[in-house]
């Protein structure tokens, strides 16, 4: 099983169809998706057939409901808080696909140790940590407590960095989060990080069109994105990539960097962050 620990949020996504206007008006198509990178990444893990389960808290609100949707096939072990509400993102994608976040993480900066279930923490399964849940010190304190009795049951644990720009304003994060198993950064995250990587076993740098690159200090193996004529929306593209390698790993480099740009090109030539709710991803 993999246990990805993470965000659940509702997306407010903006396709505008020119340059902002600032201070004035910009016409745009709005519309209401499930988002969230941990939640994200379960619900790809999932379309590809892999055994998964969520923690993640949401609010006692109408939004939790949409935010939980298109999660077939996730084991859901979210809690819900009567004090805060379900986050949300509003997402501006911008012609081309590239998109601006501006996240307000709510009920998920409230995850405690509390919320973690003991049946997951088992030899054999593999802990996945959004870098959110290490970034934002509401919850970082279960995040370090699930990678804490990871190591103990003697789980593999990854860890995607999440935010250059958080990054940035937190030089302790990669000390905090080693020893790692498997890094996840794209190129901007792994600026961030300095580009040493002390206590990481392996890493994969998540280069959009311009593929991946895998390493473990030793060795480097690289591979080309998968072509996509028309990108419609870049939301998710990393999470979905965590997925296709997270269903490969560990294992042979070569098919699991196949599988993460495989389901790259599937979520950035769809709108949202997850698999799509028609079933056509």
């Amino acid at each position: 099983m993999i246990v990805v620990l993470g965000e659940v949020m509702l997306d407010v996504v903006a396709f505008h169809e020119g340059p902002l206007a600032i201070a004035s008006d910009t016409p745009a198509r709005i519309r209401l998706r499930p988002g969230g990178a941990g939640a994200n990444t379960a619900a790809w893990l999932a379309r590809v057939g892999a055994d998964v389960a969520l923690i993640a808290r949401v609010g006692d609100d109408d939004a939790a409901n949409l935010a939980l949707s298109a999660m077939d096939g996730v084991d859901l072990r979210v809690s819900v808080d009567d004090a805060l509400p379900t986050g949300t993102c509003v997402v501006l994608v911008a012609p081309g696909g590239e998109r601006t976040m501006l996240p307000d993480p709510g009920a998920n900066t409230a995850l405690s140790a509390d919320d973690l279930p003991d049946d997951v923490f088992a030899a054999g399964n593999v802990l996945h940590v959004s870098g959110y849940s290490l970034l934002r010190p509401g919850s970082r304190g279960a995040a370090m407590t699930a990678m804490d009795r990871a190591r103990d049951a003697g789980m593999r644990i990854s860890v995607d960095p999440a935010s250059a720009a958080l990054l940035i304003d937190d030089p302790a994060f990669l000390h905090r989060a080693r020893p790692v198993d498997l890094l996840l950064p794209n190129a901007d995250e792994l600026a961030a990080l300095g580009g040493d990587l002390p206590g990481v076993k392996e890493f994969v740098v998540k280069l959009g069109r311009d593929g991946a690159r895998w390493s473990d200090g030793l060795k480097t193996v690289a591979t080309k994105a998968v072509r996509v004529e028309d990108v419609v929306d870049t939301t998710g593209a990393g999470d979905a990539f965590a997925a296709g390698f997270l269903s490969a790993w560990p294992g042979e480099v070569e098919p699991a960097l196949a599988a993460g740009v495989a389901l790259a090109a599937q979520a950035v030539a769809q709108e949202g962050g997850r698999p799509s709710m028609d079933g056509d991803a």
